[in-house]
């Protein structure tokens, strides 16, 4: 029986890295899904439009952005496509940790024990999720973030490179840990903070006792 045609939406950067997770985890990928590139090769893959996925195919989104991840995955499913989980061989997980459909865990990330990655999550290179910690759909840990243990960070929200989550803070939908901040209280949704100890940038105060 013929294993289903899997495909990376998004031609860009991270999808570039999602095609470099899928060869080392032995994963043929067909092709690329990017509107901007159509018709084109990358790494010598075809690139066609999000819309053209076959029925039944499986799908990766390799894309930073969440608004961006969010409007993809729905067209790839209304389309008939399958969300694929797609981890490095060179990353750990830990037992009892659950990846939902859409994950994408790189090359020397750690996830540990019982944590919980919603769909469409992303856990990029050499970052770690500590213990019983849970992701919303969407969320994207850059490259060097650390998400200590019994976190929870919402739906869309992101934390940046080499940034740090202390233990038992939550991280609103939406909000963005700037690079190198440390959280040391709750983030609100929509907030971006910055900083260490992080603090809201610009506006109102956005993080709570």
């Amino acid at each position: 029986m013929t294993a289903p045609q899997f495909w990376i939406a998004g031609a860009g950067g991270v999808g570039r890295e999602a095609l470099d997770t899928a060869l080392a985890a032995g994963v043929p990928v067909t092709g690329f899904l990017d509107d901007r590139a159509r018709g084109t090769t990358v790494r010598g893959l075809p690139v066609r439009a999000p819309e053209d996925l076959p029925a039944g195919a499986r799908y990766l989104v390799g894309i930073a952005d969440p608004a961006v991840r969010q409007r993809l995955a729905a067209l790839l499913d209304a389309a008939g496509g399958e969300p694929a989980v797609l981890v490095h061989p060179r990353a750990l997980i830990a037992p009892e940790t659950e990846l939902a459909p859409g994950c994408l865990v790189m090359g020397g990330a750690y996830v540990s024990s019982s944590v919980r990655l919603g769909r469409h999550s992303q856990v990029h290179y050499n970052a770690t999720v500590g213990h019983d910690a849970v992701l919303g759909e969407r969320v994207t840990v850059y490259p060097g973030g650390n998400v200590s243990g019994s976190v929870r960070l919402a739906d869309g929200a992101t934390v940046g490179s080499n940034a740090v989550v202390l233990q038992g803070r939550s991280v609103g939908p939406g909000a963005f840990v700037g690079a190198a901040a440390v959280v040391t209280r709750d983030v609100a949704a929509g907030a971006v903070v910055v900083g260490s100890p992080a603090r809201p940038l610009g506006g109102p105060a956005a993080a709570r006792p």
